[in-house]
């Protein structure tokens, strides 16, 4: 068996931990026949990803993989038509464009599509991940309802679409291997998603308007891998509202619930694993024995806030 230790990220981080998901999703969609790729976390300082696979892993051939998928670097683009379409030509064509900025209608034609095209399934997982067209936008008359990880509001440039192609045309393989290997220095530019709770910048707290404080206050590479998590964060509507998996609403304020597992698991695993109801009940270690024996060690659960026309994250605090 071989491992390669991601020993930059942090499980008690929600970028951290997203990232990490990303990259396990990337592997595990790329495996060929007899090479799954798996996933666990080890106790250091932090809780640290460790990834493994019955194949020959090497570092480098990790970052090629990860490269090729979520990177438009012309070493991995193969072939575009155009400068243009080549930056895009290998991104999801989920957010290629702007479904949340569609009708309803629109995007129930979009996720018809995907859904009866079984060479789509990517595209119809990342939408569904993305919202739902059953009902609106609280605040929209015709907009669908988006996923609870949603941070940034809508537009075409500067959208929380927007964002995902921009880091995907601006990402290159070093970024990767930066946000998965080294110490996070949070020198590169915007934008980012705003999972980190790190990019939480009050004025009030501040010498400088944060605003004009912008310029490099980022790990582009994770921001990007942990757009690749996404799909395994569907939502599906319920009473009225839309349900984003891993969220619930406590005490009028809504919460993200993780989990951090020591044995090594596949990703079916994981995304049942993310879906557990014991993870959402107010105190999950009334239940510890039963995590424990799904081979969870640790659960973290952070809040989102906003302030102004941001949502954020707060530091995650340790349930077990």
């Amino acid at each position: 068996m071989y491992e390669i230790k991601l020993s930059a990220l942090d499980g008690g981080n929600l970028l951290g931990f997203l990232a990490a998901l990303g990259t396990f999703r990337v592997l595990a969609g790329r495996a060929k026949s007899g090479a799954v790729t798996h996933m666990r976390w080890r106790l250091e300082r932090k809780w640290v990803p460790i990834l493994s696979s019955g194949n020959s892993f090497t570092v480098d051939a990790l970052l090629d993989a990860l490269a090729g998928r979520v990177t438009s670097d012309r070493r991995t683009t193969m072939n575009p038509t155009s400068a243009e379409d080549g930056a895009l030509s290998n991104a999801n064509a989920a957010f290629v464009e702007d479904p949340l900025d569609r009708p309803l209608s629109d995007f129930r034609s979009l996720l018809l599509r995907a859904a009866h095209n079984r060479e789509a399934r990517h595209v119809a997982d990342f939408l569904t991940a993305l919202g739902t067209d059953c009902f609106p936008e609280i605040g929209t008359r015709d907009l669908p309802s988006t996923t609870a990880l949603r941070a940034i509001g809508a537009g075409n440039n500067e959208g929380f679409l927007g964002y995902m192609r921009t880091l995907h045309v601006k990402t290159r393989r070093e970024h990767l291997s930066n946000a998965l290997l080294a110490d996070w220095d949070y020198t590169d530019p915007p934008p980012c998603m705003r999972w980190d709770p790190n990019e939480y910048r009050p004025h009030a707290l501040r010498g400088k308007d944060p605003a004009k404080d912008r310029k490099q206050t980022n790990v582009r590479g994770a921001n990007r891998l942990a757009v690749e998590a996404l799909p395994l964060f569907p939502t599906a509507p319920s009473a009225r509202r839309l349900r984003t998996v891993g969220f619930q609403d406590r005490n009028r304020e809504t919460e993200i619930t993780w989990p951090i597992w020591d044995e090594p698991i596949d990703i079916g695993t994981l995304q049942s694993l993310l879906a557990m109801s014991e993870l959402q009940e107010d105190e999950p270690g009334a239940n510890q024995k039963s995590l424990a024996a799904r081979g969870i060690v640790q659960v973290f659960r952070a809040k989102r806030f906003t302030e102004g026309k941001y949502r954020n994250f707060s530091p995650a605090r340790m349930l077990l």
